[in-house]
């Protein structure tokens, strides 16, 4: 007597997801139990590959550093896609029952890169590639002085001292106090509280 199976492929499948969200749940919620809650200002700031977060943290990015990742995600997916193809490149019992295998892979491969090889070259003439040296735009500014005035002074050629350690160095007692130590008062008066 054959018996019908109750649970479907899919009904498989659904039961698979469910014990993964419990699994994962269960997994935050026996960490949050066992988990030592102590916090301090080091431990609840933000952590940024090693380097201590300092400044506002609305500052604005370059947008060619997510061109320059987002290319060099194509490009590591796209060897993803190329290791089916050399493991099927790479069986000869595979190519010798039947040598057209080698060649529709081998085309299939060639037709893929030059995909790729399309969406670089638009994105080269694009100039999304080049963020080393940035166009250089001139500022414009609602003025009456003429560029020339702004390109003479930048032109100009300043004369620098030369260092010399023959300098004249002035000795302690020659210099003038600027502030009498007697009459400086602190501010700050620190006051301690009693223990008891």
């Amino acid at each position: 007597m054959n018996e019908i199976s109750q649970l479907s492929e899919f009904g498989k499948v659904f039961i698979y997801l469910i014990m993964g969200v419990l699994f994962v749940l269960f997994s935050f919620f026996l960490s949050w139990l066992v988990a030592l809650k102590k916090p301090n200002p080091e431990k609840l700031s933000s952590y940024e590959c090693g380097e201590e977060p300092t400044g506002n943290s609305w500052i604005q990015f370059n947008s060619r550093f997510y061109v320059i990742a987002l290319i060099f995600l194509l490009f590591d997916v796209e060897l993803v896609f190329i290791f089916p193809w050399a493991t099927v490149f790479g069986q000869e019992a595979l190519l010798t029952a039947d040598p057209r295998w080698g060649w529709l892979s081998l085309i299939e491969m060639f037709i893929f890169i030059g995909i790729l090889l399309i969406g670089l070259v638009y994105v080269w003439k694009k100039g999304d590639l080049n963020w080393v040296r940035p166009e250089q735009l001139l500022p414009s500014a609602p003025t009456k002085i003429p560029y020339s005035a702004y390109q003479t002074l930048n032109d100009e050629k300043y004369q620098v001292k030369e260092f010399t350690l023959d300098q004249v160095i002035l000795e302690p007692e020659k210099l003038e106090p600027v502030l009498n130590p007697i009459s400086f008062k602190p501010v700050f008066k620190p006051k301690f509280k009693k223990t008891e």
